[in-house]
């Protein structure tokens, strides 16, 4: 409520200073600077006959695709602005010159229009201009509300596969059980209390990584090897929560489902430049079906995120080449946006 009475003090502003403005501009003549009561009149005709066109028939015919009853409504409002002309100003402040003749429709449009059109101009602008606004405070919240169910996709995601391992290894009285819960609770506490903001430190992120990837070792039981490795400096730098370890996390599960050994995984990390690039690659076997592996939902949701947080600013590349599947993503940290507002 209290946005739409700035907004309609801000137009009433306008429209005033605009209307002074213009008067100024049109009735000021070198030969009678002086403000006369027929100024005042023949402007303030013209300046109502505006506003009429700009608050009554713009949003009631134009704006609503009624283009006949717009012109047909406009040349009502014309004639009867020339017949108050003609039969009352003219009478009254020039009786025995200019109101003795009748000059012609054409001649008095000619002096009518470029007032009503400076000032209906306007205000089409302004109309334009608020519209704008609007649809890009819709589309705003359109992507954050899109990024929120997106984001709330990733902990079910993530649960869903660690809770299964997790009661696997409980069943079999696993003695790396009580490691398992130690990394988990550390990943769960990150994902709940420091992924609420837009942005987290790169630090942290990263951080949250190495404990997904000790979580994510535990389980290759000697079957491979893993490498993790950064280099850069990650402090004072941010990014979006969540964005990297989709890709870790596909890595794991691609190599692990379809090989029982020889298992190869890196995860190479490089910061300069306010750029992040990840490189991530893992061995897989052919003969097996993990397919669906690269086309899950994790990656439709991370590629979702990406195009919104970061539209013209990241460069993510997916290949596969001899029993290797590799990820290749840059992002500019300091690009990440939310609908149009710029961070």
């Amino acid at each position: 409520m209290k946005s739409t009475k700035a907004q309609v003090a801000k137009e009433v502003v306008f429209q005033l200073l605009l209307i002074i403005i213009v008067f100024i501009a049109v009735g000021y003549e070198k030969h009678d600077p002086k403000i006369s009561g027929s100024k005042l009149a023949f402007f303030g005709t013209y300046a109502l006959t505006a506003l009429f066109i700009g608050y009554v028939l713009l949003p009631r015919f134009f704006y609503t695709k009624r283009y006949v009853a717009f012109i047909s409504s406009l040349i009502i409002l014309l004639g009867g602005l020339i017949l108050v002309e003609e039969l009352f100003l003219e009478q009254i402040f020039f009786p025995n010159s200019r109101g003795s003749s009748f000059p012609g429709v054409i001649h008095t449009l000619i002096e009518v229009l470029p007032v009503i059109l400076i000032l209906v101009g306007f205000k089409f602008a302004w109309d334009a201009q608020h519209k704008q606004t609007q649809l890009e405070q819709l589309n705003t919240v359109i992507a954050e509300s899109r990024l929120q169910f997106l984001q709330s996709q990733i902990n079910p995601h993530f649960l869903f596969n660690n809770l299964n391992n997790l009661y696997s290894y409980a069943l079999e009285n696993s003695a790396k059980t009580p490691r398992i819960i130690l990394e988990l609770s550390s990943l769960l506490r990150y994902m709940l209390y420091d992924c609420k903001t837009h942005v987290v430190p790169l630090e942290k992120e990263v951080e949250y990584l190495q404990h997904f990837i000790r979580l994510q070792e535990l389980q290759l039981e000697g079957r491979g090897q893993t490498k993790f490795t950064i280099q850069g400096e990650t402090k004072e730098k941010y990014i979006a929560p969540l964005i990297l370890v989709v890709f870790v996390e596909n890595s794991f599960k691609h190599s692990t489902a379809s090989q029982v050994k020889d298992i190869e995984i890196e995860v190479r990390i490089e910061v300069s430049n306010g750029r992040l690039r990840m490189h991530c690659a893992n061995t897989f076997s052919q003969d097996s079906n993990t397919e669906e592996l690269t086309k899950g939902i994790g990656l439709e949701n991370v590629q979702s995120r990406l195009a919104l947080l970061y539209p013209a600013a990241h460069h993510l590349h997916i290949s596969q080449k001899n029993n290797r599947y590799v990820v290749d993503l840059e992002i500019e940290l300091d690009a990440v946006q939310y609908g149009n507002d710029q961070l």
